[in-house]
């Protein structure tokens, strides 16, 4: 027994964010409002393919024989806009949570973007945060959404003017779509031109032209309908039939973005399983790209019928390629657990990658601007293929491009690193850190850019883990320069850059066996530095187990307790070290100890373990240098 009166309009209070996200809406400003539009007819668009996917199951709901369709309807009198679709419909409890609520996860970065666009910087936001419908509000002072769910027999009608509520009440029958959802926009008055037929005409063609339901458009009452598209899949025609802007209507369609894709790979594979993909790969970075799922956005159709979008037909450091996989080789009632298990998916997931990392290689060999721009973009996210995907390892490590201590500001791939390897080089070294700056200037490097030694600088959080995880390109070993020993003297450096191996007089031998001494709790060794060329001293991790950068990232994740002690290298020619040396002063020479440890640390991009005992120790060393000292 229902507990409401259908016959008197019940009223509604949006949820908390959908009542903050229209009034930005109503009162924020926008470079293109036209999107509303191309929401409503793909929000109509899904509704038809919804429909389609349960008639598989339930015939009944579309015995009717009508084919999928929207129309759009203009009225300049009454000043209104309406989108219909003959798809699945909603029942009120549908409405309630499809239209009174919002549960897209981007709805917050959505708004946070939206608060923080200024005037200067007209944000083109709508469209890339499931938040469509309500872009509505933009044009419309008030929106009617009747709608009929297939197979019942009732019809609501939601109503709002956005301002924080909303009614539903029971829809007269016989204004209500025989089945599907008509929406009705109230326009503004400085909105009037969306009731000329060609400015929406021009709008559909352009953003909404390859949607795979038909749309037709009525631009004054008792009008008969106009044919704007014929509904036809995009993927389905001959790459010879399609022009590049039809490429980027599509992309923006189905990605809901509103840039220039990079590429696209569109094939069709026959043979063992048939199935045809359209991919893209996006000019920006998608705003759900470091979501912690690493969840993929490709579609999956079974004989043009949508499926889902959540079949995982890419790996997940691919995710951030949209598109679409069509196949006549599974099942039209395929199920979510049957796609999991899905054999034939397997080896579709396995085709489209290939594909798609070969056409990434051909773009880095024939297309290097725009590679560039690629891997600016989306790089940080293919590396971490190369620390999950083994067997598509050496494709993807070749792939890869690194900055480097070689070429300032300019990328270099792991080939043409090794092609400018050092005589006796058998390694590729590499040093991992927050950013550029800060490994530029880490001692480590000195000794390496003294000979003239190529060193990658990995910046990326998963640089911290993949090296680890890699025995080998073509042969080289990775090495860390911040881990174990650096003995560079059997690497030929430049003319006149190779020297002896750094001998210790004794005095700063002994120096270093007190600092041993005295360090003991807080480091594994202290030693020579075979590494350093002008800095006093560094830290490095021992020769077994993480490098430094690792060892940080670990114990900040709460995934390593203890961190170990580091080695503390000791630059056996700089002055510094030397006259510390000579000093007989026993405090002075323990001060000493400590205070090149904190500098070390400080190098690192640490801070002093224990900050007033340095700042002790600076002022009685200052206090000495000044003559006020014992």
């Amino acid at each position: 027994m229902t507990t409401f009166d259908e016959r008197q309009p019940e009223q509604h209070a949006f949820e908390a964010d959908v009542s903050r996200l229209l009034h930005m809406m109503v009162h924020s400003v926008y470079s293109d409002k036209d999107i509303f539009l191309r929401e409503l007819i793909s929000n109509a668009a899904d509704a038809c393919e919804k429909l389609r996917y349960d008639s598989i199951s339930q015939p009944q709901l579309s015995a009717d024989g009508i084919q999928p369709g929207i129309l759009v309807t203009l009225n300049e009198e009454a000043l209104t806009l309406a989108v219909e679709d003959n798809g699945i419909g909603m029942s009120r409890s549908e409405m309630i949570d499809a239209l009174g609520t919002i549960a897209r996860s981007g709805t917050k970065a959505f708004m946070e973007r939206l608060e923080a666009a200024k005037a200067g910087e007209k944000a083109e936001l709508i469209g890339q945060f499931g938040v469509g419908f309500y872009s509505s509000f933009m044009v419309a002072d008030k929106v009617d959404v009747i709608s009929r769910r297939a197979g019942q027999e009732e019809a609501w009608k939601w109503s709002s003017d956005g301002k924080g509520s909303y009614d539903i009440v029971a829809a007269d029958s016989v204004e209500a779509p025989t089945r599907g959802t008509r929406v009705v926009l109230h326009l503004m008055e400085d909105a009037k031109r969306y009731t000329n037929k060609w400015t929406v005409e021009k709008i559909i063609r352009d953003q909404s032209g390859h949607v795979p339901v038909p749309i037709r458009l009525v631009d004054k009452e008792a009008a008969e309908p106009s044919q704007i598209s014929d509904g036809a899949a995009l993927w389905t025609k001959q790459k010879s039939e399609i022009s590049k802007q039809d490429y980027d209507d599509f992309y923006r369609g189905v990605s809901g973005q509103y840039d220039e894709p990079l590429t696209n790979v569109h094939f069709r594979a026959e043979g063992r399983h048939e199935y045809t993909t359209l991919a893209f790969v996006p000019g920006s970075q998608p705003f759900d790209l470091f979501d912690p799922d690493r969840k993929g956005r490709m579609k999956l159709y079974v004989k043009r019928v949508f499926i889902t979008d959540d079949a995982e037909l890419l790996p997940r450091y691919l995710r951030f390629v949209r598109g679409i996989v069509d196949t006549s080789d599974l099942p039209l009632n395929i199920s979510r657990e049957m796609i999991q298990e899905s054999p034939v998916l397997t080896a579709i997931r396995k085709g489209v990658t290939s594909r798609i990392l070969t056409a990434l290689e051909k773009m880095a060999d024939s297309e290097t601007e725009t590679f560039g721009t690629f891997w600016g973009l989306f790089g940080a996210i293919v590396k971490e293929g190369i620390y999950e995907d083994f067997e598509r390892r050496p494709q993807l490590l070749k792939l890869a491009r690194f900055h480097t201590t070689a070429v300032e500001g300019a990328t270099r791939s792991l080939t043409e690193y090794v092609a400018a390897m050092k005589e006796g080089q058998s390694s590729i070294f590499y040093i991992s850190g927050s950013n550029l700056e800060q490994l530029n200037g880490s001692p480590q490097l000195e000794g390496f850019r003294a000979k003239g030694i190529e060193v990658l600088l990995l910046t990326d959080s998963v640089d911290s883990f993949w090296p680890t995880n890699v025995p080998d390109f073509e042969g080289k070993l990775f090495k860390s320069v911040t881990q174990g020993l650096a003995d560079l003297n059997d690497i030929a450096g430049e003319a006149g850059t190779d020297e002896q191996k750094q001998e210790a007089s004794s005095e700063v031998a002994a120096f270093i066996d007190f600092a041993r001494g005295a360090l003991g709790q807080e480091v594994a060794d202290v030693r020579v530095s075979g590494r350093l060329t002008e800095s006093a001293v560094c830290l490095v991790a021992s020769e077994h187990g993480p490098d430094r950068q690792l060892e940080k990232m670990l114990q900040r994740a709460g995934r390593l307790q203890t961190a170990s002690k580091p080695v503390l290298e000791i630059n056996a020619r700089s002055q510094l070290v030397r006259s510390i040396a000579s000093m007989d002063d026993h405090a002075f020479r323990e001060d000493a100890a400590w205070l090149l440890l904190d500098e070390a640390r400080i190098l690192d991009g640490d801070k002093p373990a224990n900050p007033r005992a340095f700042a002790e120790r600076q002022a009685r060393l200052f206090a000495l240098a000044m003559g006020h000292g014992k």
